[in-house]
């Protein structure tokens, strides 16, 4: 004999199911993967503006490297994705639109012919790092505004680009 649930049971059923599921978007959301929209076209032409990407949250990321695209706080709920470029205790130059970090020129073969106006030797301190975009004509960045970016300040690391759906990738 099979006995009929009724509609309030089935009610409750759906009531779980969903909160279930929001439990679980908010899980993924706080310690895996968390999405971001690029907007502007300060990453070009690594990054679209208005795509979205994936990333990972700062619990996860000990430190940065050189080369890395984080997600930065700004002010209120302003939010930047830069390029690392110097860490602690390195020192950042461009001249004849080379970037040399600590006296060594670097190869940015992820700028695709972009120039870099030069800027005189500058010091990261100790806890910050130094950022760029990669549209270097029209990123505001460590150069021009952000100044340097405080360890609190990096969001995280960015790892794929999800949206629009033709144009998935991880970040290079």
């Amino acid at each position: 004999m099979v006995k009929e649930q009724g509609s309030g049971a089935s009610i409750w059923s759906g009531i779980k199911i969903l909160i279930a599921s929001v439990l679980l978007i908010v899980m993924i959301r706080m310690f895996l993967l968390t999405p971001y929209k690029v907007e502007g076209l300060s990453m070009e032409p690594t990054l679209h503006d208005q795509e979205k990407i994936l990333v990972t949250p700062v619990r996860w990321e000990a430190s940065y490297r050189r080369g890395e695209i984080v997600v930065i706080k700004g002010d209120g709920y302003e939010r930047y994705v830069k390029r690392v470029i110097g860490l602690p205790g390195d020192k950042i130059e461009v001249k004849g639109e080379d970037l040399y970090i600590n006296d060594k020129k670097w190869n940015e073969a992820y700028l695709d012919g972009v120039s870099t106006d030069d800027f005189s030797a500058t010091l990261v301190p100790e806890h910050c790092y130094f950022v760029m975009g990669d549209n270097r004509t029209v990123s505001m960045d460590s150069r021009n505004g952000l100044g340097f970016i405080e360890e609190e300040r990096i969001i995280g690391k960015g790892k794929y680009v999800f949206y629009p759906f033709q144009d998935m990738r991880e970040i290079q």
